[in-house]
């Protein structure tokens, strides 16, 4: 079942949609997913879907909803691109990390209490980096981050499984920066890094032209195997 709710910010100064897939029966646990730069998009809602299949409660908050609410892009219409581009360049991450805090609390709160993981891509895969450093979510899963490596001064601050996934030919996350990025967290406790050799951004998508279905499913099984070890 899927819906639409509403969720209050952290101070209480708006809310802002998230769609909600709910499980059959009492949930494992709760992940949030959080979206690319095209906004929480069909490809976005299914994979909220397929973790309510999985027995997970999933929500995507609509994270760009202070620029444009609702927006739903296609990465594969270069205008819409152009478009996701432009939102991008507008969006406040730190608000966005208040957001996905508030996304988080909601969770607990319709499972009246539990674990709750996230998940994210593109955008959402430097957000779920930046949630594992700032909130107390459980576990967390990164797609294909971008300048991560600038973030790296905030990992003393992540307390609970990390696992990145690396798109080894990603055209946005060039080899020297995939270089920085081991170099700062291979000896982390709680980070795992993951490499797809030769497969570039956006390999993990639902359906379209990024998709590269081999490193999607292999990704995939990683992260649920991941989520089951640390959600349950």
């Amino acid at each position: 079942m899927s819906d639409t709710i509403r969720i209050d910010t952290i101070d209480n100064t708006g809310s802002f949609d998230a769609y909600v897939a709910e499980p059959e029966g009492t949930p494992r646990a709760a992940i949030v997913v959080i979206q690319e730069i095209f906004g929480v998009n069909s490809g976005i809602r299914d994979k909220c879907d397929k973790w309510a299949a999985q027995g997970y409660l999933a929500l995507a908050p609509d994270l760009f909803w202070r620029i444009e609410p609702g927006v739903q892009l296609d990465p594969d219409v270069p205008d819409q691109f152009q478009q996701a581009l432009a939102l991008m360049g507008k969006f406040n991450q730190d608000a966005g990390i208040r957001d996905i805090e508030a996304t988080i609390r909601a969770a607990r709160a319709k499972l009246g209490g539990g674990k709750v993981g996230a998940v994210g891509y593109c955008l959402g895969g430097r957000l779920a980096y930046m949630t594992a450093a700032r909130t107390d979510i459980d576990a967390t899963i990164g797609y294909y981050g971008v300048g991560i490596d600038n973030l790296l001064g905030e990992k003393h601050g992540i307390a609970r499984p990390l696992l990145l996934h690396i798109a080894g030919a990603d055209h946005f996350v060039t080899p020297d920066v995939q270089t920085k990025m081991h170099e700062g967290l291979d000896h982390h406790p709680r980070v795992t890094l993951e490499t797809y050799p030769g497969v570039d951004h956006g390999f993990a998508v639902e359906s379209g032209n990024r998709r590269n279905d081999e490193a999607a499913k292999l990704a995939d099984r990683r992260t649920e195997d991941f989520f089951a070890a640390n959600l349950g």
